[in-house]
Order: structure tokens, then C-alpha cells, then sequence
């Protein structure tokens, strides 16, 4: 039943989607998202493991690497128990602030990534660009830096947003179309006004993974122009390479991520499983694909 608090309708639960015809729990069906999330979370954790451990490689892009890899987990362990308790016991009512948090975790989550995918931008454009200067500019400190500036940037981002959400009135359906809380999923089933809600969030995702796009854009740029000049083919080659593994990362964040934006904003007509499957591979694959990418191409 909803609560009245201040002529605001809360729901008390949100009502989560599986797989759209498969309502009753079937263990078959969580199989191959078990498999990813064991991927996910043991390849991201063996990356952490190794970093740490390894002073060797306590170098600025494997630091990179290791919160590239802390955000993957933070992704996958916030949508880990709600997913699972959907496939395994039909498990879908979620209370209005426990989804609340879940947005939290996973929109600061994706935000961060977009903010190290960045950094790891900067981090090949020195290298390849002014490498004699590379150990100077990248210290430990800066590193430091950085990653306070990336968690600061994700949440200062967020937190408005989420207070903007709770001000809405819900009154319509109150089931989403995920196995997890996104925020304009939730948005779609408030009976108010919700234009200040959607220009907000827009701006936010300008400034946070539409900029930093942009930027990663404008750093290969750079790197592509100072690469031609070199003389040397193997060098060019050898160049290119280094590059490989981001640029893959970037293509495996980037594509589900707008992907996703584009069938909320205009496949309102589409099935319900493309819905489900675009929002599962929007928050499953880049944390499985990345330690792939980045073990095959490292040393």
C-alpha cells in the first residue's frame, strides 16, 4: 500500500521483472547469468589480488586498472542479490528505499567507470605523447588525487538526482521493467511532472559520460596525430598497441550504456525481453569483458 507523507505517494514496493513469460522460478533460467557473475566477480577480484600483491606492478595504468576493476565489482555486487532471488525464489518485491540505494550503487558505480575510463585515457595520451614526463606528471599522489576526484564527481552527481526522485508521487503501476532499480525506469511510473527529473538527469549524463566520451574521443585524437609522425612502422604498430586494450574497454562500457538510454527514450513499443536483455548486457558485460581484455593484452 502506498504511504502519505507530505500529499507525496510512496510506494512501499516495487515490483521487479524477470524474464517477461518466465514468472514462476526455474533454476535453468539463472544458469547463465550465475556463469557471468562468477566471471565477473572472480576475474575483477584476481586483478585487485594481483595488483596489490604484486609490487611490480605498482605502476599508474595498472593502478587505473585496479579501480577500472573495483567498479566492475561494485556493479555486479549491487544487482547480485536481487536478480538472483528473482530466478531462484520469485523473490521480485524491492521497498521504495532499498531501490533508492540500488540506483545509488549502480548509477555512482557506472559514473565512476565513465571517470576512470577517462583517466586511463590521459594515462595512454602521456604516455605516448610526452613520455619522457610521463613519471613525473603520473606520481602516486596525483593518482590519489584522481581517484577522490572520481568517487566525489559520482556521488555529487548522483545525490540530487536520487533527492529529486523521492519528491515524486507514485500512483500508476508499481512494476519496473528490470531485474534491478534504474532511474528512468522508476521515473515512468510517477503520476507527477516529471520534466525537471528528466532534465536533470540528462545534464548529469552529459557532464559526467556524455564529456568524458567526448574527451576519450579528443585524447585518441591526439595520440592518433603524434603516432603518424613517427617514422618507424614497428613503432607505430607498437604504439597502436598499448592502445588496444582501452580502446576495447571504452567500445564495451559505451555501447550497452547507450544502447540502453536509446530504447528507454524511444522503444517504448519494443518486447519486454529486449528491454531485459539490452539492461542485463548493459550492466553484466563490461565487468565480465574487461578482465578478459585486459589479461589477454597484458603482460
Amino acid at each position: 500500500m502506498p504511504s502519505f507523507n507530505q500529499s507525496i505517494f510512496h510506494p512501499a514496493v516495487f515490483f521487479l521483472t524477470g524474464i517477461p513469460g518466465l514468472e514462476t522460478p526455474q533454476i535453468w533460467t539463472s544458469i547463465p547469468f550465475c556463469c557471468l557473475y562468477v566471471i565477473a566477480i572472480s576475474g575483477n577480484g584476481m586483478i585487485l589480488f594481483v595488483i596489490i600483491t604484486e609490487s611490480s606492478l605498482h605502476e599508474p595504468m595498472c593502478y587505473f586498472l585496479s579501480m577500472l576493476s573495483f567498479m566492475d565489482l561494485g556493479l555486479c555486487l549491487s544487482t547480485l542479490t536481487t536478480m538472483l532471488a528473482i530466478f531462484w525464489f520469485n523473490a521480485r518485491e524491492i521497498s521504495f528505499d532499498a531501490c533508492i540505494g540500488q540506483m545509488f550503487f549502480i548509477h555512482g558505480f557506472t559514473f565512476m567507470e565513465s571517470s576512470v575510463l577517462l583517466a586511463m585515457a590521459f594515462d595512454r595520451f602521456i604516455a605516448i605523447c610526452n613520455p619522457l614526463r610521463y613519471a613525473t606528471i603520473l606520481t602516486n599522489s596525483w593518482i590519489i588525487k584522481v581517484g577522490f576526484a572520481i568517487v566525489l564527481r559520482g556521488t555529487t552527481a548522483l545525490v540530487p538526482l536520487l533527492l529529486l526522485l523521492k519528491r515524486l508521487s507514485f500512483c500508476r503501476s508499481y512494476v519496473l521493467h528490470h531485474s534491478y532499480c534504474f532511474h528512468p525506469d522508476a521515473m515512468k511510473l510517477s503520476c507527477t511532472d516529471t520534466w525537471i527529473n528528466s532534465a536533470f538527469g540528462l545534464a548529469i549524463v552529459i557532464s559526467t559520460a556524455g564529456l568524458d566520451s567526448v574527451l576519450i574521443l579528443l585524447s585518441y585524437v591526439l595520440i592518433i596525430r603524434s603516432v603518424l609522425c613517427i617514422a618507424s612502422p614497428e613503432e607505430q604498430k607498437k604504439a597502436f598497441g598499448t592502445c588496444v586494450s582501452h580502446i576495447s574497454a571504452v567500445a564495451v562500457f559505451y555501447i550497452p550504456m547507450i544502447s540502453l538510454s536509446l530504447v528507454h527514450r524511444f522503444g517504448k513499443h519494443a518486447p519486454p525481453l529486449v528491454h531485459m536483455l539490452i539492461a542485463s548486457v548493459y550492466l553484466l558485460i563490461p565487468p565480465v569483458m574487461n578482465p578478459i581484455i585486459y589479461s589477454v593484452k597484458t603482460k
